[in-house]
């Protein structure tokens, strides 16, 4: 058995693996999209720079613009999952999404840190 939360995410009720699904960054998904485009860009530039032998701190100074760009996006969905999902949770799931929620914050500090 599955509740659909109001933000659109399901939680599993018996037990089972919940299948989530999340409306939260709806309004920003576009701008989501265009961020990740933009970074696959630069990834693609840094191959090539890496093909064609560029000097180490050109490398480095791109590679710096992609974490930030990274961070970035990172917390626009942070920030979007925070008040679709975490603020929209029923009383009922609330202690568990806010576990949900540390622990992504603790993963996402720690990858982006």
């Amino acid at each position: 058995m599955h509740d659909t939360m109001t933000t659109g995410a399901t939680v599993a009720t018996d037990g089972a693996a919940p299948f989530r699904r999340s409306t939260s960054y709806a309004t920003d998904k576009a701008k989501i999209l265009a961020r990740l485009r933009r970074m696959e860009g630069q990834v693609r530039g840094l191959q090539r720079m890496v093909e064609e032998d560029q000097y180490c701190l050109d490398v480095l100074t791109q590679l710096s613009a992609v974490i930030a760009a990274a961070r970035g996006t990172g917390l626009l969905v942070l920030e979007d999952h925070i008040r679709g999902c975490v603020v929209g949770a029923d009383a009922d799931n609330r202690e568990a999404v806010l576990d949900e929620l540390s622990g992504a914050i603790e993963r996402f500090t720690r990858t982006v840190g």
